[in-house]
């Protein structure tokens, strides 16, 4: 029998609170409350079943040394706005409050878009049993999509939730679409699950209390609201 564990990829500040580094260069991610709305549900419906939860985060050392020059020159904008985008350890690069990973979760630290490459992802996900993933998070082109097909050619069965991802609309589709032709299954998180959940969550009730004006850290001590809070 197949055993299942979500994957949480990138959900940072970096790229998904309006603080962070990649928004505040006018990079920000199209749609990203109602993603970050729809994760909350497939986490919580995650762990009411029993679920392992695994998160990663895309993190550089200062100034990005890691970076390729092709995408240091695409993130160029970013670096200017903040040096520190992604820092290990910093708030831009932690996992958004709604989101913050629980005790007995696992986290990943990453800095390729592939999360299985040079990472323990694979060595973990292994220990635990699990031989099919549901994965969701940003960007779908990038992280995504390359986490996916890597972890297709490591024989594991995947299912991408296609209400937990999100990038710039001339990618986002055909990115999804590219994924299911080969790859993976594609479809809401709520169809996805071993078990069948119902068509509403508890998720959406905190997303709901979010937008109508809570609050979450904000860097350097300052307090930031999500998008339309």
């Amino acid at each position: 029998m197949s055993a299942t564990a979500i994957l949480v990829i990138d959900m940072q500040n970096g790229f998904v609170h309006p603080d962070g580094s990649v928004p505040r260069a006018g990079l920000g991610v199209p749609g990203v409350d109602a993603v970050v709305d729809a994760m909350v549900g497939l986490v919580e419906a995650a762990r009411a079943t029993g679920l392992p939860v695994v998160y990663t985060r895309h993190v550089y050392r200062e100034n990005a040394p890691e970076m390729s020059p092709r995408i240091r020159a695409a993130f160029a904008p970013v670096l200017a706005v903040d040096p520190r985008m992604l820092a290990r350890g910093s708030w831009d690069a932690e996992v958004v409050a709604e989101l913050r990973p629980e005790p007995g979760d696992v986290v990943v630290d990453k800095s390729r878009y592939d999360a299985f490459l040079h990472t323990d992802l694979e060595p973990m996900l292994r220990a635990l049993g699990v031989d099919r993933l549901v994965v969701g998070g940003v960007l779908t082109n990038y992280c995504v999509e390359s986490t996916v097909r890597s972890g297709v050619e490591r024989g594991f069965d995947i299912a991408v939730a296609a209400d937990c991802t999100a990038a710039a609309a001339r990618f986002h589709g055909p990115s999804l679409a590219s994924m299911e032709a080969m790859f993976a299954t594609v479809g809401p998180w709520r169809e996805l699950l071993p078990t069948p959940w119902p068509s509403a969550s508890s998720g959406a009730s905190r997303a709901a209390g979010r937008k109508s004006g809570g609050a979450v850290p904000g860097p350097r001590g300052t307090i930031g609201r999500r998008a339309g809070g």
